[in-house]
């Protein structure tokens, strides 16, 4: 039984809750930031490259029966999705991070001893200041 309290301990912490959500939010994530690379940064950069589609882009290696394509366009577009995911959670995760800042704290009054040490200490100085 003390293997599923560590484990329950385990899956309880913030962290993995945190990152549970993180992994579904991003699943969820994945096809908007898909259909806005292919269907709108994409078609513009094309268009101002002359009217290239990353999608079709491939190096053809011949071979004896049917040519091998090296499909490079399709990783470019993955590039740019992961970035343009990762750049999005950047925010994300900014604005939380914006939202979680700890209000500042109102330091407590100082205790008695704390009083009475600094006019100790103040009477110190003056007595050094004028010996000096």
């Amino acid at each position: 039984m003390k293997i599923m309290d560590e484990f329950k301990e385990f899956a309880m912490r913030g962290n993995v809750i945190d990152l549970a959500i993180g992994v579904i939010m991003g699943v969820a994530f994945a096809p908007i930031v898909s259909t806005l690379v292919d269907n709108i940064i994409m078609p513009p950069i094309g268009y101002l490259l002359a009217g290239i589609d990353f999608s079709s882009l491939a190096v053809a290696i011949p071979t004896p029966t049917d040519p091998v394509l090296i499909k490079y366009g399709l990783f470019l577009n993955a590039v740019i999705k992961f970035l343009i995911t990762a750049f999005a959670i950047f925010l994300l995760v900014k604005g939380i991070n914006h939202m979680k800042k700890p209000k500042p704290t109102v330091a407590a009054p100082p205790t008695p001893t704390e009083v009475y040490l600094r006019e100790i200490r103040d009477l110190l100085a003056k007595r050094q200041m004028g010996a000096v």
